[in-house]
């Protein structure tokens, strides 16, 4: 209440989505019940990311929000990473933000914010080599942040780049823009909402054959 994170769960055991996502909602919804709290709204991250994990997470914040007959909130994964860090670290005002997830090989989906939220970058997905960003470093800090700029790190040496790969995507990071997103009315479609995915899925070939 008042901003405050009453209850938490968090799994980083790797792919757990289809297993472990209902047991936290059943938890928390349980927590809720017995302390007669009132659910005024869903948030859920939709991308980018895993596809996957982002289909899985929208079907379950819709039937969630369907069920409790609440709005639904969409919440920008690269946003929510950049508020992480600014809520985290003291940077000055020019600090510009760049999240980056992992997208497999040199690719990452990124964006680049400022203080304000405001995309510099817009998302999009980008394979990186030694002259990623450096217009922008030229002028500006940046801090780049998540698991995909580790990548980052090793192609880009500049004096203004900062480095911060230990960020994750936590949903209990979400409450600012999901509060923001709440006052202003902005709530997805039940019926058509899809994740941001950024480009088209590319499903891969197994190396195993198999005998029938």
């Amino acid at each position: 209440m008042d901003g405050a994170i009453l209850e938490n769960r968090e799994n980083y055991d790797g792919h757990t989505h289809s297993t472990l996502l209902n047991v936290f909602i059943d938890e928390l919804l349980h927590y809720a019940r017995t302390r007669e709290l009132k659910i005024d709204a869903v948030a859920v991250s939709i991308g980018p990311g895993s596809y996957t994990g982002l289909r899985i997470g929208l079907s379950e914040a819709k039937g969630l929000a369907f069920g409790l007959d609440v709005p639904l909130i969409g919440v920008n994964t690269l946003q929510l990473m950049a508020v992480s860090v600014m809520f985290q670290e003291f940077f000055d005002d020019d600090v510009l933000y760049a999240p980056m997830i992992d997208a497999r090989r040199m690719e990452v989906y990124t964006a680049l914010y400022d203080q304000s939220l405001e995309p510099r970058l817009v998302p999009q997905s980008m394979i990186l080599d030694d002259k990623s960003f450096l217009e922008w470093l030229e002028n500006n800090k940046i801090v780049f942040l998540g698991n995909g700029c580790e990548k980052a790190q090793t192609l880009i040496h500049h004096s203004n780049a900062m480095f911060r790969p230990d960020v994750k995507p936590v949903a209990c990071n979400m409450l600012a823009l999901a509060e923001k997103a709440f006052r202003e009315g902005d709530f997805l479609d039940l019926a058509y909402s899809t994740p941001l995915y950024l480009k088209d899925f590319q499903a891969t070939k197994s190396k195993k054959s198999i005998l029938v």
